[in-house]
């Protein structure tokens, strides 16, 4: 799976990028050091350095992201999550596939901060980073930003989620090649960075299997493909881990 794998801004409370941020030495100030180690997956969850256990909460919003049924062009999996944007995290990535050809990938991350953050006014975050290749004249559209960004919003609403703090770029760009690469057609493409808090349940847990189900709505709608219709029998268990997928 060519996941994308490019850098995550959550534009309230951090950013995952090689070189840190001042927010990610604060963060990581204020909680000794945080090592990020294993919390519920070994791959894709991380808890609090010094031996900490994992919170219950967050424990069970990994489990309903585990849980849940997707559709299955859909390919998902656990992939290592960001070390330092919060004390427990827990991350997927995700392509549409047809056949042998990827139309879209991106990757989500469910952040926890157990005491809460301030930007997020909340204790859960999640961050995505969405993209695919567009044809040229959806490319030349000048309102195609706007269209990206309600294509997240509708999704969240469309399954009668609530959040708050959304925040994130709709970034499109083209690539022309030149001399020993001249035959090859111009290429544009979409990329959507986001972040949002799910709004928590009476228990404290956000329905992170519900959030998951938008997002992969939106990996569709950005993939070209009809909306999945209700109470698809098609849709998937999302598998704890997949193996490599050979293109």
């Amino acid at each position: 799976m060519a996941a994308a794998q490019g850098r995550l801004s959550d534009g309230a409370g951090g950013m995952d990028d090689a070189k840190g941020t001042e927010e990610e030495a604060r963060h990581k100030g204020n909680h000794n050091g945080s090592n990020g180690s294993s919390g519920s997956n070994g791959s894709g969850g991380s808890g609090a350095g010094g031996g900490s256990t994992v919170p219950p909460a967050f424990t069970a919003a990994v489990e309903a992201l585990r849980a849940a049924r997707l559709r299955p062009q859909i390919e998902v999996e656990a992939t290592r999550a960001p070390q330092r944007l919060a004390p427990h995290a827990y991350a997927l990535e995700a392509a549409v596939v047809d056949g042998d050809e990827e139309l879209a990938d991106g990757r989500l991350v469910l952040l926890h901060e157990p005491a809460g953050h301030e930007a997020w006014h909340g204790t859960f975050r999640l961050v995505t980073l969405v993209r695919a290749e567009l044809e040229p004249e959806m490319a030349a559209d000048p309102l195609l930003p706007d269209v990206c960004w309600s294509w997240l919003t509708g999704a969240l609403q469309a399954r009668g989620l609530t959040y708050g703090e959304p925040s994130g770029t709709v970034t499109r760009a083209s690539s022309h090649y030149f001399g020993g690469l001249s035959a090859r057609p111009s290429a544009s493409q979409i990329e959507i960075r986001a972040s949002w808090t799910p709004r928590e349940s009476l228990g404290g847990v956000p329905d992170t299997a519900a959030h998951l189900s938008s997002w992969c709505d939106l990996l569709a709608q950005v993939a070209g493909l009809p909306p999945a219709a209700p109470g698809d029998a098609s849709v998937v268990t999302l598998p704890q881990r997949r193996g490599p997928q050979s293109r």
